[in-house]
């Protein structure tokens, strides 16, 4: 077995409202299994969802909890099942990504990971993030009666493989209002200023973490963002897969997601 983590694979930090945040696509470690089998066009890591710790650097102050991926979905992508049954009846990509949203290979042909690497990677990131998830939402109902789980995630605006033409800004899933109070979804739609585009449950209903912990009749409710790298990153830069945060944009994108997370804190459920 040559898979060894260099790196903790998650960051976490306790919180002490009902809400806990989840960023399990924004990491970017690699273990040198994945990264000696990876092509040209997967090195630059052209499906992280870039920057989104430095998007909610407010959430301290507020007392919200964190639980941030430290590596790239490349090596495992943690919104997916264990079992990598499927979510979606269009293309995607799994719980190992074989693909890139750009429909290229993401490793050289001979050189993926071993099935030995992968089950190691299942029981020392995948088993670990969704345990903690697991046991911190315990502990916050227990604590306030009810827990929410805010799954953060950002992708590009126009990814032809997975849907047609461009995002809008914000992208809410509720598994079809399946996994939250519907006054949390009121809440946060509430709140979008009137220059953001949004919408519920389009072409991403909410990812595993969202279906799996989002049981509100159990007093555990999940909603996932998926928000448009456009509203953050230098698009010309990202267009030539650089990426780089748009310092004009950064104050507007701070402000809104502030009182997203400021909507969901005051829906008293």
């Amino acid at each position: 077995m040559s898979a060894v983590l260099k790196t903790p694979a998650f960051h976490f930090q306790q919180g002490d409202t009902p809400l806990l945040v989840s960023m399990p696509h924004s990491g970017t470690q690699l273990t040198d299994d994945v990264n000696a089998g990876l092509t040209g066009d997967a090195q630059c890591l052209p499906d992280t969802d870039w920057f989104i710790p430095e998007l909610y650097p407010f959430l301290e102050a507020l007392g919200v909890g964190v639980i941030q991926a430290n590596y790239s979905r490349f090596v495992i992508d943690l919104n997916r099942p264990y079992d990598d049954k499927p979510l979606y009846q269009t293309k995607t990509t799994g719980l190992f990504p074989d693909i890139l949203f750009a429909d290229q290979p993401v490793f050289q042909s001979g050189h993926e990971p071993s099935a030995d690497h992968r089950q190691f990677c299942k029981d020392h990131i995948w088993r670990p993030y969704h345990d903690t998830i697991a046991q911190e939402l315990a502990r916050l109902k227990s604590k306030f009666g009810y827990a929410i789980l805010f799954d953060a995630h950002s992708i590009a605006a126009q990814v032809p493989m997975l849907f047609e033409g461009t995002l809008p800004d914000f992208n809410w899933g509720t598994n079809e209002g399946l996994s939250c109070d519907e006054r949390i979804r009121h809440a946060v739609n509430q709140v979008i200023e009137p220059h953001y585009s949004q919408v519920t449950n389009g072409r991403f209903k909410g990812g595993y973490i969202t279906r799996h912990f989002g049981q509100p009749e159990q007093g555990i409710h999940a909603i996932q963002l998926e928000l448009s790298q456009a509203t953050y990153l230098d698009t010309d830069k990202a267009a030539h897969h650089e990426y780089a945060l748009d310092q004009s944009k950064l104050p507007h994108i701070h402000n809104q997601l502030k009182k997203v997370i400021g909507a969901i804190l005051a829906s008293k459920l």
